[in-house]
């Protein structure tokens, strides 16, 4: 059966997402750095949760609407919770506090190479000669990071491992999220959040880390807020469209905003290395977003659930009477057979 899809690009759509997510993140960097001074790691990570989890209690959408978590995505969510709400933010804030906010924003692209790895491997994400050389870019870019850090001495490389080390927690983290993109991202963000912001507050109390000042602690809740819960929103919601290496390709923006944060913020640490790599991860960036991914592609029967519009050539199924926007429920697809751009979200897991 032929059918033609509706117009759209998948990559613009998911990387225009990922680019909001990315923004908001990348923000969140040098601020952490500045209103983390003096304060423990574990701390740290709990408030930026704690504000990403306030923000995802407004986030619910109404039943129906969006697939909700089943008991079932459990195990995947305590995996998620654990390597994105505990090392990674816990490795970062430590990491921030020993080297400049400017570099630690850059080497955060490498959380892009390890997504797009991890992808590739346990879902088998297709990464072409234009994504690989991508991913080889932004990966030379980091290692100039880390050579450029080592001149400066043993306290900023130690600083700088951290960093690698948080890179290395959300990349796992990203490609597991993969796997609940298709669930209510406002559930996600909510069990995520508020379960990481308890362990590392209990983690806190137990290191017997200082209590913040109350203006440090409202600056990293809003912080948090925005860089941590509308971030995962709109990070879940570009999966859906292109899957979780593109995504993680794209949001490497993420760093070169930071980079500009620490600038405006007075960080005058540039260098030759330092500007040298960030161009090398620009390249990178540009490279994978103008990927264009077309070919003839059969779909196989497939059964599942998830928020779905009926204006895409893939929900072919009818309702009486129609829904008007996006709605979720247990639906079947029928095999289908046709040509379109695309990119590897939950419809499109095809092997080349």
């Amino acid at each position: 059966m032929q059918h033609k899809p509706a117009s759209g690009n998948p990559v613009l759509r998911g990387g225009a997402l990922a680019l909001l997510a990315a923004a908001l993140f990348g923000l969140s960097t040098p601020l952490v750095q500045r209103f983390g001074q003096g304060l423990g790691p574990f701390s740290t990570a709990a408030l930026l949760y704690a504000g990403a989890a306030l923000v995802a209690l407004f986030q619910r959408r109404g039943a129906g609407d969006e697939a909700p978590l089943r008991r079932s995505d459990a195990p995947r969510l305590l995996a998620m919770v654990a390597a994105g709400a505990v090392i990674g933010p816990v490795a970062l804030a430590w990491g921030l506090q020993r080297t400049s906010g400017a570099s630690a924003s850059l080497l955060l692209t490498l959380e892009a190479v390890f997504t797009a790895v991890l992808a590739w491997r346990w879902y088998g994400e297709v990464l072409d000669g234009r994504v690989k050389t991508a991913v080889a870019l932004l990966l030379a870019g980091g290692a100039l990071l880390v050579i450029d850090q080592g001149l400066s001495g043993q306290v900023q490389l130690l600083g700088l491992l951290a960093v690698a080390v948080a890179t290395v927690a959300w990349g796992v983290d990203n490609t597991l999220s993969r796997g609940v993109a298709e669930r209510d991202p406002g559930q996600v963000v909510l069990a995520k959040t508020a379960l990481g912001a308890s362990i590392t507050g209990a983690l806190a109390l137990a290191w017997g880390e200082p209590l913040p000042a109350l203006w440090a602690a409202l600056a990293l809740l809003a912080v948090g807020a925005t860089g941590y819960g509308l971030s995962l929103r709109f990070y879940l919601l570009a999966q859906r469209s292109f899957g979780a290496a593109r995504t993680g390709s794209v949001f490497a923006f993420a760093p070169f905003v930071g980079a500009l944060g620490a600038f405006a913020l007075g960080e005058r640490s540039a260098s030759a290395l330092l500007l040298l790599g960030g161009l090398l991860m620009a390249a990178g960036i540009v490279l994978h977003l103008v990927e264009n991914h077309a070919h003839e592609h059969r779909h196989e029967a497939l059964d599942h659930e998830h928020a779905h519009t009926h204006d895409d050539g893939h929900h072919l199924h009818s309702h009486n009477p129609m829904p008007a926007g996006p709605h979720s429920h247990p639906h079947h697809h029928s095999p289908l057979q046709h040509r379109h751009p695309h990119a590897p979200d939950a419809h499109h897991v095809h092997r080349h």
